[in-house]
């Protein structure tokens, strides 16, 4: 059974701005980034659970077309799922995302693309001396004030 990964998203109040959805899912993905690059696993499966007011959810499953523990991946799919639910004029409560892990290795032929992901593991070395996240991408700092 392939092991799961989490982090949540907890608006103060309902929350019905389309953009401020979007960028609360920033933080759940770079925090389930940083843990399954610290396992040393790829994330094979993303779920995005939008819980609404009223207590009513709504979850839906992407599969990566290539096994990623990048955040860049993960965030592309999380956003899939968002735009895919459709949530216009929903009162949103809480956001979590979930990444299915397995063992892996994940390779690119894009240098581009790998010279933008480089920073990534000296990140989750300042996150793992700290113990806490040093530096984010500044829409995952929207909780600070």
């Amino acid at each position: 059974m392939p092991e799961s990964n989490s982090a949540h998203t907890v608006f103060r109040r309902d929350e019905t701005d389309a953009a401020s959805v979007c960028a609360a899912v920033l933080d759940p993905v770079v925090t389930v980034g940083e843990r399954i690059r610290r396992r040393d696993q790829v994330a094979r499966k993303v779920t995005l659970t939008v819980a609404l007011a009223g207590g009513a959810s709504v979850s839906r499953t992407w599969t990566l077309p290539a096994a990623s523990g990048h955040t860049e991946g993960l965030l592309s799919a999380a956003y899939r799922i968002l735009d895919g639910l459709a949530l216009q004029r929903a009162r949103v409560r809480r956001i979590v995302l979930t990444a299915e892990e397995a063992p892996g290795t994940q390779l690119s032929l894009a240098p581009e693309r790998e010279a933008r992901l480089r920073i990534e593991p000296v990140l989750d070395r300042l996150t793992a001396r700290w113990g806490h996240p040093v530096v984010r991408p500044a829409a995952a700092y929207r909780h600070v004030s």
